[in-house]
């Protein structure tokens, strides 16, 4: 796959087929996103790889400290609520998603049942923390090396056939990620992706979200044309 359709094509998949990813094709994506550049080729990432039991724990823990009520625990800080265009935007996707999942404006229950699925990393086969040195926290530049590896990761897959979506609810009760993923105490939890082999009778995955024109994100100084 050339990487222009790698990145044309890629979207991002919330439905996996119940089949497990080889561990020396994950290793295989991995390496290529680990090509990944970073400040001063400081390299501050961690990818802990969940599969089976420990993935089936963190599910069952994350869904249950949230249906108990127990407020979500990130170790970065919150952006808080989306305003303004950004908002705009987040509404128009999630109107995508439920539109191609017939999930009605009005219908309660499969609109929980939609947010409790990112709790349960999208029911992927694979669930890859990405983490960064404690020692580098309390700045931003890790966190911007860290989202190169992540888009590596996602591109990585896709030309695999892989899908992949990156999922920050997955480690919104990062106490039970942590405890069952073996994490450190000197590292950070960033966020997580869900890798598996899509499913495509999931229509969801067929959702493409909208991206501005060029124009619109982009400022061109100094040309003469």
């Amino acid at each position: 796959m050339q990487l222009d359709e790698a990145m044309q094509g890629r979207r991002s998949i919330r439905g996996f087929q119940d089949k497990p990813v080889p561990r020396a094709l994950i290793e295989e994506v991995i390496a290529l996103a680990n090509r990944a550049p970073s400040s001063m080729n400081t390299q501050p990432w961690h990818l802990h790889v969940l599969t089976g039991d420990p993935l089936e724990k963190v599910r069952e823990g994350n869904s249950t400290r949230m249906l108990n009520g127990t407020p979500p625990v990130r170790e970065i800080v919150d952006h808080g609520a989306y305003e303004g265009p950004h908002r705009d935007r987040q509404v128009g996707i999630a109107k995508q998603l439920f539109a191609a999942m017939g999930i009605a404006r009005d219908d309660k229950e499969m609109r929980q049942d939609w947010v409790m699925r990112g709790f349960r990393q999208f029911d992927a086969p694979v669930s890859i923390v990405v983490t960064f040195d404690k020692s580098l926290d309390g700045g931003t530049i890790a966190h911007f090396d860290l989202g190169a590896v992540t888009y590596g990761l996602t591109l990585a897959a896709w030309s695999r056939g892989l899908g992949c979506v990156i999922n920050g609810q997955g480690i919104m009760q990062s106490p039970v990620v942590r405890e069952h993923a073996q994490i450190p105490d000197d590292q950070v939890i960033m966020t997580c992706v869900a890798m598996g082999w899509p499913d495509e009778e999931f229509s969801a995955n067929a959702v493409v979200s909208e991206r501005r024109e060029v124009a619109e994100v982009a400022t061109f100084i100094g040309f003469s044309s």
